[in-house]
């Protein structure tokens, strides 16, 4: 916002980070110009949607409702964060023309196509979705293998985000706060659980663990996001790599690590094209949290270990105790 000029929105030229364009009729006349990171946001307000903002443009709305618009980078790089379909986007959201509800069906048709091939000796009685963001994977991935679908878990939504949560403590704490499973749902069956993704790896842990508690005979585990193993460095505040569960072990080791009988990860080329045949066209995503390959090309090792010694618990609650000090300064 420009005070007495009027607003400006703009995208990085790969379009990392979503930014849409909507637009409704002003109570005295005119247009109302709204920006948003997701569609959700102009619906809610009554907004017709323009258009996603392209990767390197400028638009520019004047306090008087005049509409400028500017592409600014020389060379643009469609490639907006794959990470928006798997876990923080809205599944009601549209997406540079991609619905994430398609998107997250599509991911539950590529785990269930391979679990008979991977898998063909274990029985599934119920798949149950981790929630909420592995609720809709879950559902077709249900209706593709042709096993019940039921909701296990019960969610407590007054608890944020565990993964960013500092200290390990808090965030088993958090998560047993979080879900209550159902018993009826688990006793004596042979359970798939779904998650939108793995990252610390506390949560899936402690709802494997739920899941046996609950009374079931097996677990089985399917993430609909590949090994999450490298950090996100484009606005999205993951932990320390070192604080990965994936980082440094193989599936199996993670498998046996959450408690699970057998974990599976979907591959990035599945994810790649589960997100793929939106309405603009976008084919290339970043994807480096699970690959490290970095869109922007100007991340070094240099830049990561900054970012990892900024990110990882001890800096955390070192921080933490800095604003409790300096609260207690400023109080009155």
């Amino acid at each position: 916002m420009i005070t007495g000029y009027g607003i400006l929105g703009f995208r990085d030229p790969w379009g990392i980070r979503p930014l849409i364009l909507g637009r409704r009729d002003g109570q005295n006349g005119g247009d109302e110009w709204v920006f948003a990171s997701e569609s959700v946001a102009l619906q809610a307000l009554g907004c017709e949607i323009v258009r996603d903002v392209e990767p390197g443009e400028a638009i520019f709305i004047t306090a008087g409702g005049q509409f400028y618009h500017q592409q600014c980078a020389e060379t643009v790089s469609y490639s907006p964060c794959i990470f928006e379909h798997v876990y923080f986007a809205r599944p009601d959201s549209i997406i540079d023309g991609i619905s994430v509800h398609r998107a997250r069906l599509k991911m539950g048709r590529k785990l269930a196509a391979r679990i008979p091939k991977e898998h063909p000796d274990d029985t599934i009685d119920v798949v149950i979705p981790v929630p909420d963001s592995g609720r809709i994977a879950a559902m077709e991935l249900s209706k593709d293998l042709g096993v019940p679908f039921r909701e296990g878990f019960v969610k407590n939504r007054y608890v944020g985000r565990t993964f960013i949560m500092p200290g390990q403590a808090i965030r088993k704490d958090s998560v047993r706060k979080k879900l209550n499973p159902i018993p009826y749902e688990f006793e004596g069956k042979n359970v798939l659980l779904v998650d939108d993704s793995i990252v610390r790896g506390n949560t899936s842990a402690k709802i494997v663990q739920m899941a046996r508690d609950a009374g079931a005979k097996k677990v089985f585990f399917a993430s609909a996001a590949p090994p999450v193993i490298h950090p996100n460095v484009y606005g999205i505040d993951m932990p320390a790599k070192s604080e990965y569960i994936a980082h440094d072990r193989s599936q199996k080791e993670v498998s046996e690590v959450i408690g699970a009988d057998w974990l599976m990860y979907q591959h990035l080329d599945d994810l790649i094209e589960a997100c793929q045949d939106g309405a603009c066209g976008v084919k290339e995503f970043d994807t480096s949290c699970f690959n490290g390959v970095y869109v922007t090309d100007d991340i070094d090792d240099s830049y990561l270990q900054k970012l990892e010694d900024s990110r990882n618990d001890s800096a955390k609650k070192k921080q933490m105790k800095n604003d409790e000090i300096l609260e207690i300064h400023n109080e009155p």
